[in-house]
Parts: structure tokens; C-alpha cells; sequence
């Protein structure tokens, strides 16, 4: 296993940011495209590809919100890489590229089951209400950048 990590700003690196989702959310959970690629698809979209050789296997992306924070998701490691270390791999990366664009804070809806995946990485429960989206139910968390 050869892993690199790109940050996807040409449409071409960015399809493999959506191959992953595809791949291993998607299909996975019987999730639509529709809802799958959402309002947060933007071209201004940043995204964090890590590749295999030439082969996309693990994805994050950001968008800003209000206040010098970003929201970090759609982090997703095909299945046959997971627990390598790609997850945090991607979430790191799209942390650093925060930090060099002058972002003081990163946000995630984190999946109830990944909860611990962010504790770990230093992510802290803020939001107290369960966050019921079409398909996970999600709690906010937050780290300072």
C-alpha cells in the first residue's frame, strides 16, 4: 500500500472524492446521489483525496461557515482500507489546509458511531440535541484549530 494524499482542486482529483463517497457511503447504506452530493458541492468546495498508487480509497471535504470555522464531512474510507488510518489521515489533512487558509475552528456532524473516532482526534461534543438528518443521526462536535 502506497498512500498519498492530494488536495483535490481540479475536477478530475475531485471525481475521486466522489468515487469514494459512491463507493463507500453510498452504496454501503443505500443512500441517493441526491442526497449524497448535497448544497455543500460547490465548486469553492475544498477536498482531501488520499490515493493507492493512482487509486482513489479514502475522501474528506470542507466549507466555511460563519465566523472563521469550517465544517469538516463526508470523511469516508472505502471499506477494504478501514482501520489503516486513512480516516484520520483525511481529517488531518483537511485540518491543516484549514489552518493555512486562517481558520480558527473545525466543525463535524459526527455520526453517533464515529463519536469516538473524533474524541480521539481531539473533537468535543458541543451541540447537545441529536442532529436527525435524511439518513444518520448526527452529533456536532468541535476542535480548535
Amino acid at each position: 500500500m502506497e498512500i498519498s494524499v492530494i488536495r483535490a482542486e481540479e475536477t478530475w482529483q475531485q471525481a475521486g472524492a466522489y468515487y469514494v463517497r459512491i463507493q463507500g457511503m453510498a452504496r454501503q447504506h443505500g443512500i441517493t446521489l441526491r442526497r449524497e452530493f448535497d448544497e455543500h458541492d460547490t465548486p469553492g468546495t475544498k477536498y482531501i483525496v488520499l490515493l493507492d498508487g493512482d487509486f482513489p480509497v479514502a475522501t474528506s471535504r470542507f466549507y466555511p461557515l460563519e465566523g472563521g470555522s469550517a465544517m469538516i464531512g463526508r470523511v469516508v474510507v472505502l471499506p477494504e482500507y478501514r482501520g489503516k488510518g486513512l480516516g484520520t489521515s483525511a481529517v488531518s489533512e483537511a485540518e491543516q489546509w484549514l489552518r493555512e487558509l486562517g481558520y480558527t475552528n473545525a466543525v463535524v456532524e459526527s455520526r453517533v458511531t464515529a463519536v469516538g473516532f473524533y474524541e480521539k482526534l481531539g473533537y468535543t461534543v458541543t451541540g447537545e440535541d441529536m442532529i436527525h438528518g435524511d439518513t444518520f443521526d448526527c452529533i456536532r462536535m468541535e476542535k480548535p484549530l
